[in-house]
């Protein structure tokens, strides 16, 4: 089929920016696929780790749940794998408390003591990361490493002063120091206002011998 001059002209100056902008073109969409690929992949990968951390959290829920006699190896092992394997998970935080919640309802101090130290040490969790300080200073005042257990207690977060203050008077008052404690309980109770837990603390300053 012939072409007349207006439609060669017009193949011409296609050729020629398909010549001078074609690579450019080609590059740009080979660029654009391949980042929908990785992209595509990726999210594939983040659900396919967040199913199996998953996994690893219930076996650990499960054995914590059933204390029977192989579910303090359990846990430990369900504990280490999402640890070493899915350190950011949020299954792993959450995890990490309920297994050091367990053993120390096993009697195993020191295995619920590693795991609050892990989370207190590694966690990204704003909110779970300063419940393990608070649940770590409890497992210290039991060991009696008081130095240790203040330690857990500061700074306070603003939204665990009045729980902060509650542990810290324990350990005062574990310490021998009533006058302190009951400082630390009264400021408890001042933050906590009217959540149950301050009948609970005045008890306590009333058998110091508080006012």
């Amino acid at each position: 089929m012939a072409y007349d001059l207006e439609e060669q002209e017009k193949l011409d100056a296609l050729r020629a920016w398909w010549d001078r902008y074609g690579t450019l073109i080609a590059v740009v969409v080979i660029g654009a696929v391949l980042i929908f690929a990785g992209w595509r992949a990726w999210q594939w990968y983040q659900g396919h780790q967040a199913a199996q951390a998953m996994g690893y959290f219930e076996a650990l829920e499960n054995a914590a749940t059933r204390q029977t006699e192989d579910s303090t190896p359990r846990i430990k092992a369900a504990s280490a794998t999402l640890r070493q394997d899915f350190p950011d998970s949020g299954y792993t935080s959450r995890g990490i408390l309920i297994a050091a919640a367990a053993l120390k309802g096993q009697g195993d101090l020191d295995g619920a003591r590693e795991q609050l130290e892990w989370l207190v040490a590694q966690g990204k969790d704003p909110a779970l990361v300063p419940l393990a300080r608070l649940r770590l200073a409890g497992i210290l005042l039991e060991q009696k490493q008081y130095d240790e257990a203040l330690a857990q207690l500061d700074p306070a977060p603003s939204a665990f002063e009045g729980l902060f203050a509650d542990r810290r008077g324990d350990i005062l008052a574990a310490q021998g120091k009533k006058d302190e404690a009951i400082e630390a309980w009264q400021k408890a109770i001042a933050q906590l206002g009217a959540d149950p837990l301050v009948q609970v603390i005045q008890l306590k300053i009333d058998a110091t011998g508080g006012a």
